[in-house]
Parts: C-alpha cells; structure tokens; sequence
C-alpha cells in the first residue's frame, strides 16, 4: 500500500466515513453461488455523499498484465494525503472487451469496498474461493464415449458408470463432478492409471 508522508488526516476522515457510511444496497444476485451483492453503481451512489462530507472522493485506475485486469483505488483528502491500494488482479476470463469490461467492472468493486472497509457481499463462508470448477462439458461428453465403447453384454453402461463413480469415490452423478474428478475418470477409462474400468 503506498500512502502520503501523513495520514492523519484521511485517517481520521476515513473513521468519520465508516462510522456514517450505511451498508450499500445488496440489489443483484450471482446465480452460481446463490449471494446477493451490490453492483458497483449502488455502491458508489451509497458512498459519494459520505465521501463528500468528509472531504474524501476516490479514483481507479485500470490497467492489463498478459490476460489479467489490474485495478488501483487511490482514496484521496482535502488535505492532499492519500492511500492507495496494491493491484487487484484478476483473470478476465474471456479475452473479449466483454470479458475485459467485466472483470474490470467486477475488481473495482472489490478495490473500492477493501479500500474504504466496507462489505458489499454476502459472506459465504469462502465457499466461492474454495468452489472447484466444474467438469466441461467436453469432458462430459468424452467420459459418455469412453463408457459406450467399453459396454458388452457382460458389462452394461450402467454398471460401467456405477463401478466408474466407484473408482473415484463418489457417489455424485456425472453432471455434478468437478473438473478434476471428470479428469481422473478419462485416466481410468483411457487407461492412463494403473486401475482400469
């Protein structure tokens, strides 16, 4: 974090911030993770007037590393101390100027709310950051022609899938594995280990 020589007086501004600052609105929801979260515009319509009042206004800057969006939130006071925050960097996902405005537009709220100390989130425990991806649907579907061509009369698809679920230890359906787990049944059914279907 880089900061002016004094912050004295943004400290203090900041701690009259927070204590008058109400929580902003949780107004959309992530359908993945079943959380509501504020967008970033209700976020910044809820903190301006508090900022304003306690003469603190901020500012991001946006720039890319490779596939990555780095966003910087300076907060700035009337005194001409600041704080700014260290780069959020974050995938954009889609190499797309939708896939970069989202990832933009996503890391600025995270930036702006750890900056000024407030939750714009449901918690969730850490479920979202522990979450493993889920198996594509390529692999799915790889994992659907591996097991059609091992059926025999002897060895139907369905004990096939029940002894493959077995190999892996799990009791979830195919449509329910991680990407991992979607990744360990190829090995199997290719025979990539040494434990066969």
């Amino acid at each position: 974090m880089k900061r002016s020589e004094s912050i004295a007086n943004i400290a203090a501004a900041l701690c009259k911030f927070q204590e008058e600052c109400p929580a902003p609105k949780k107004t959309a929801e992530n359908p993945h993770f079943k959380s509501k979260y504020s967008p970033l515009e209700e976020i910044i319509s809820t903190i301006k007037p508090h900022l304003a009042k306690n003469g603190l206004s901020f500012f991001q800057s946006t720039t890319t590393e490779g596939e990555n969006i780095c966003v910087t939130t300076l907060i700035l006071h009337t005194s001409g101390e600041y704080i700014e925050s260290e780069p959020l960097k974050l995938p954009m996902g889609k190499v797309t100027a939708q896939g970069a405005g989202s990832a933009v537009t996503y890391a600025r709220r995270y930036s702006l709310c750890a900056a000024l100390g407030i939750a714009a989130e449901d918690d969730d425990d850490g479920n979202a950051a522990t979450e493993q991806p889920k198996a594509s649907e390529k692999q799915l579907n790889y994992i659907d022609s591996l097991l059609n061509k091992k059926v025999t009369d002897k060895y139907p698809k369905e004990a096939l899938y029940q002894h493959l679920k077995q190999q892996l230890g799990t009791d979830k359906d195919m449509e329910n594995w991680t990407a991992a787990e979607a990744s360990r049944a190829i090995e199997i059914l290719t025979g990539k280990q040494k434990q066969g279907a």
